[in-house]
């Protein structure tokens, strides 16, 4: 028995009326919609944006926590070499950068 057959059955209304359980479902799904397909997308669309616009000297932090400075962007534009401290740069996927580290730091003052 499914959680929306038990709510009607508790209202005492059984399955009198089919189309209620329609309505009900549409409910469902639309609020679903709003609060947690269309947040998501909108969060994807502002990741995908902000990963285009990195360039040379911005400060970021990747998945795994490493902060770090944009010392230079591939040619195919794939990926970047960090620098984490003096002289030592690594490379990275550009999908791995998750936010900018000087934002973070003005967030938590």
């Amino acid at each position: 028995m499914t959680i929306l057959n038990y709510i009607l059955l508790m209202t005492g209304q059984g399955e009198d009326n089919p189309m209620q359980m329609f309505i009900m479902m549409g409910l469902i799904i639309v609020v679903f919609y709003f609060f947690m397909i269309r947040p998501q997308v909108k969060r994807q669309k502002e990741t995908k944006k902000f990963r285009e616009e990195l360039k040379k000297g911005d400060k970021v932090v990747t998945n795994g926590g490493i902060y770090g400075k944009v010392a230079e962007i591939t040619a195919e534009n794939d990926y970047l070499m960090l620098d984490i401290a003096n002289g030592v740069k690594i490379k990275v996927s550009k999908h791995v950068i998750t936010k900018d580290a000087a934002e973070l730091a003005m967030q938590k003052k």
